[in-house]
């Protein structure tokens, strides 16, 4: 009988078995950018003041760059509502203020605004949640899911769980999605990639892409 010695770190989830299985990839991935938008990547609205948001945008950017060549699909939303009675019960005072139709809030910031197959608004966290996503991804044949954007700990955590409940093989680049504070991202990601998603660096997903894109359709099963 093996004896546990109690003085030694512990991961009581790896020691239940989470995390023991990587997602990989499938055949055909898209991409999805969550609320990339000005209220939260202005410095002139008050959800929009953090630079780990501003590393995120860049990255993310980089990312389109790098996809577009390989022909891979990208799907953008934003945010927003048509009045207060449209809105769910928010207990964040900020999205009251610049985030209704017409308001510059709502505005895809300019990194990645015209970078997309599809944009449509959302009026809750998940980007799958009473949207038109499912029908896009289903017309472009997509079973595998690249999700990033704002915040992770938020809007990005609600639709990589979504995301995952409908079937779809789940990669996050952890240096694309964002958070008012990085120990909410880190902690975050780090229980999503025991239950839900791939949490890889762009370094490993870049290699994935290009080499589906060559034609190894294996090379997704292989990742992280």
């Amino acid at each position: 009988m093996s004896v546990r010695d109690d003085t030694a770190p512990r991961d009581a989830f790896a020691e239940a078995s989470y995390g023991a299985r990587a997602m990989g990839f499938g055949r055909k991935p898209a991409i999805l950018v969550v609320d990339f938008q000005r209220a939260f990547t202005d410095s002139a609205f008050p959800m929009g003041r953090s630079a780990h948001v501003q590393r995120a945008v860049d990255e993310t950017a980089a990312l389109l760059a790098f996809a577009e060549p390989l022909g891979i699909p990208v799907a953008t939303c934003a945010v927003g509502w048509c009045s207060e009675k449209d809105m769910a019960r928010w207990k964040v005072d900020a999205v009251y203020d610049g985030l209704f139709y017409g308001q510059p809030g709502m505005e895809l910031d300019p990194r990645i605004a015209g970078k997309g197959d599809f944009h449509f608004t959302k009026g809750a966290p998940s980007m799958f949640f009473g949207t038109p996503l499912l029908t896009f991804l289903t017309r472009t044949a997509v079973d595998t899911v690249i999700v990033t954007g704002a915040t992770t700990s938020g809007c990005v955590r609600a639709t990589v769980v979504d995301a995952f409940s409908h079937g779809y093989y789940v990669i996050v680049p952890e240096a694309c999605c964002g958070d008012q504070d990085r120990s909410a991202h880190e902690a975050n990601l780090r229980d999503v990639g025991r239950r839900y998603a791939d949490v890889l660096t762009t370094d490993q997903l870049y290699a994935a892409l290009k080499a589906m894109a060559q034609g190894d359709a294996d090379a997704g099963h292989q990742a992280p």
